[in-house]
């Protein structure tokens, strides 16, 4: 902290030496003789006043937010509009100087202060650009010593911009890039921060060739997002890397919020069956930035990712609670999460111990609680119903009644596609959660102040979770089939592990913000993606055997053994009774109006399920959920339905 005053009190002491400097230039430059030396003359008494009055100017348009080793044209753009408002200061001036009882003459004239003008934009710009040019100049001098991986990079002209910058400045390590291939015709034959564009994605194996007899064989690969797109064939891309046993990595992240472009091995997950859905960063960067933020489950494959979303959007302190000890040394240790500002800390904890989650949450005082922990496996649950009931039910409630007592301004429940007519325990004890939180809601809308708001989320398959079905088809694939598929008709709605989490804080940002102060008839409680049109399971497990290098049903087998206890053959976003609520401002999310009982019922219907728990009576606790969950008498009779899936 000392540091960055120290660094910020150089970059006032420069900016305002370089103010004086032009004023007097200015002089030399204009006047000769006698008007020269009347003006220096009167220099003493009219500069100080006006290096403060500079100095107030450079601070109101942020000219030292920025460090000068990211100078960038919106920080010229900044140094213009001040020296533009410092050179109509001084033709103002001129003409309060001209008056008879002053100096009678114009002190500064139009050519001068157009002179100063410039002069000012010189010094305050030209010195930033040479620091950051000297500076580029030592990292691509470093990196290009430290680089030992020829790489081809593989996108569209702005991502590989990012990307070389960040090689450029050594926070991506030990790449060399040979060449770039973009999916635009465009940019072939330019030259992209020096780097050439040698072709496209059907020209790679041509481009490997060519640099291999130049003596440069490329090692390694690099996907940006624009090569990942549905347009850009990545499929194929993948494919034509494998035949020439070239390892090719995707870029995880451009550099949102605090992290810095970053490079991960390429998964099915990468590539959904869709475009991804967009998410407004500067929403979420504006909504979190220094808050305090608790996640439950926090060392799953969903709350670890929260985490880390949260991190990189600003949050000044996240605490994470896990019930599992490698879990939470997991994500603690990771090193994005180690390398971070905010202050991460983490409890172990069980959400089931109303006591201790009570406590926990109280002395941290968070601003949010996003709520993740959850048992989420269909089979497990079925089985072991009373487990799903402890978690998902009595731990959602300890987990929101805590967030409520600690005066949070709001809880972001997960629960799933699978909560909507419900065939299963996982889809009726999260549908019952949603209940709950709803009612709680509505008694806090009832408070004075800024009262806690509860609201839901809704998942469908997330890729690359801990529960997705993409682990279980790898480990198929690589044992050599067959890969299991329950039916040839079975459809999910899929999502990303990063659209699911950003989800959830962009639910969280409209609960508190616009949600917050609408009428009743328009307050949004259940938050779901857009998920496009839902996957036939059949087709994803063809398409990742194909990406492993094998044909489906000759190489490998895919065998159809049934639906499971509590599966259905497609996924419901919203029950029928929902009212639908527009999002405005808001692309990709859809959201409803809650739909609940009473607190009185819900409270009975509480002590009903704890006494069933108690007494080990299934029937008893179902009694209550066909009760209280509209629909789940009659899917439960049916657990598996050929409906039509509903469109998103």
């Amino acid at each position: 902290m000392q540091q960055r005053h120290y660094k910020t009190a150089v970059m006032v002491a420069h900016d305002l030496a370089a103010t004086a400097a032009a004023v007097v230039l200015t002089f030399l430059f204009r006047f000769q003789g006698g008007m020269l030396d009347e003006r220096l003359h009167a220099l003493p008494l009219l500069l100080p006043p006006f290096l403060v009055f500079a100095g107030l100017v450079y601070g109101r348009f942020r000219l030292y937010r920025t460090k000068w080793r990211f100078a960038s044209l919106q920080d010229l753009a900044g140094i213009v509009r001040a020296a533009s408002v410092l050179a109509l200061a001084l033709l103002v001036t001129n003409w309060v100087l001209v008056s008879a009882d002053l100096y009678g003459f114009y002190f500064f004239g139009k050519i001068a202060i157009l002179l100063y003008w410039v002069l000012q934009i010189f010094f305050l710009g030209g010195a930033r650009l040479a620091f950051r040019y000297l500076k580029d100049t030592r990292s691509r001098q470093s990196s290009a010593r430290a680089a030992t991986v020829p790489t081809l990079l593989l996108g569209r002209g702005a991502d590989i911009d990012v990307l070389i910058r960040a090689i450029e400045a050594g926070s991506v390590k030990k790449l060399a890039p040979r060449g770039i291939l973009s999916p635009r015709a465009d940019e072939r034959g330019q030259f992209m921060r020096g780097v050439p564009v040698l072709g496209g994605f059907p020209d790679l194996e041509r481009v490997v060739a060519e640099l291999a007899s130049r003596g440069e064989p490329v090692r390694r690969l690099v996907a940006t997002p624009s090569a990942l797109v549905p347009e850009a064939s990545p499929d194929d891309l993948i494919a034509r890397a494998r035949r020439l046993g070239l390892p090719l990595a995707r870029v995880a992240s451009l550099g949102e919020g605090a992290q810095g472009p970053e490079l991960a091995p390429l998964e099915i997950e990468d590539l959904l069956l869709r475009p991804t859905v967009p998410i407004d960063r500067a929403r979420l960067e504006a909504f979190l930035t220094g808050r305090r933020v608790v996640v439950t489950g926090g060392g799953g494959s969903i709350g670890s990712e929260i985490c880390l979303r949260a991190v990189a959007f600003g949050a000044a302190a996240v605490l994470v609670l896990d019930a599992s000890e490698p879990a939470l040394h997991g994500i603690l240790t990771h090193p994005a999460i180690l390398a971070a500002e905010a202050e991460v800390t983490g409890v172990l904890a069980d959400i089931r111990d109303r006591a201790r989650t009570h406590q926990v949450i109280a002395e941290f005082r968070p601003d949010y609680v996003l709520h993740a922990a959850a048992l989420k496996q269909v089979p497990y649950l079925e089985r072991d119903w009373q487990e799903g009931i402890k978690t998902n039910v009595f731990g959602s409630i300890n987990v929101a009644e805590a967030a409520v007592a600690a005066s949070a301004r709001a809880l972001v429940m997960i629960s799933t596609d699978k909560a909507i007519e419900p065939v299963s325990q996982l889809g009726v004890t999260k549908r019952f959660a949603e209940m709950v939180a709803q009612a709680l809601d509505a008694e806090q809308s009832a408070r004075p102040g800024h009262p806690t708001r509860l609201i839901a989320v809704r998942f469908g398959n997330v890729l690359g979770s801990a529960g997705s079905v993409v682990p279980v088809f790898k480990a198929q694939i690589a044992r050599g089939g067959p890969v299991t598929v329950t039916d040839p008709e079975m459809v999910r709605y899929f999502m990303t592990v990063r659209e699911a989490c950003d989800l959830v804080l962009t639910a969280a940002s409209h609960a508190d913000g616009e949600a917050r102060t609408a009428p009743d008839s328009e307050r949004a409680a259940v938050y779901v993606l857009k998920m496009g049109q839902p996957v036939r399971i059949a087709d994803l497990a063809e398409r990742m055997i194909r990406l492993a290098g094998f044909e489906p049903g000759t190489e490998i087998e895919i065998a159809f053994t049934g639906a499971r206890p509590g599966e259905r053959l497609n996924e419901i976003l919203f029950a029928r009774e929902e009212p639908r609520v527009a999002l405005a401002g808001i692309d990709g999310v859809m959201a409803a109006r809650p739909i609940f009982a009473d607190r009185a019922r819900l409270d009975a219907w509480v002590a009903e399920l704890r006494a069933a728990v108690a007494a080990d009576d299934r029937a008893a606790a179902e009694a209550v959920f066909e009760a209280a969950v509209p629909h789940f008498r009659e899917r439960h009779a049916r657990p598996v339905e050929r409906a039509a899936p509903a469109a998103a």
